[in-house]
């Protein structure tokens, strides 16, 4: 990654690099990441999550794993390509503010923590199905 402009090399404390509008600049490289083409490595993952302030152990129950399987992705570079995935979709609805991605992933983690084994009513109403109440 470089920079071609958006910083000072001469800050008012002396020799050093000033950048401007870190936030921005985050959020920019976050876009890159969540646009480029191939799997997320390591550091990209673990940049994504941080940006938007999850643990490893929250990240890990959003998407069914065990938080030592997070760190593994983080350190090594690989992970599944369904969590690639779902790891972007997450980012880019935070960073777009649609609220529907996290919705789901909080009902779905709601439903394995209650048990799995329920039993689905349904219920015809006005001619169309839906789950009964």
């Amino acid at each position: 990654m470089w920079l071609a402009n958006g910083y000072n090399e001469h800050t008012p404390d002396g020799t050093g690099i000033a950048i401007h509008d870190i936030e921005g600049l985050h959020r920019a490289i976050a876009h890159g990441i969540v646009n480029k083409s191939g799997r997320l490595t390591g550091t990209e993952l673990r940049f994504l999550r941080q940006e938007m302030r999850l643990s490893r152990a929250t990240l890990a129950t959003m998407l069914g794993n065990e938080t030592q399987t997070v760190t593994l992705w983080e350190k090594q570079g690989s992970q599944p390509k369904i969590a690639d995935r779902f790891i972007r979709a997450i980012y880019r609805e935070l960073n777009e503010g649609n609220a529907q991605i996290r919705d789901i992933i909080g009902r779905l983690v709601n439903s394995d923590q209650v048990g799995g084994n329920a039993r689905l009513t349904l219920e015809q109403d006005r001619g169309r199905w839906k789950v009964a109440a």
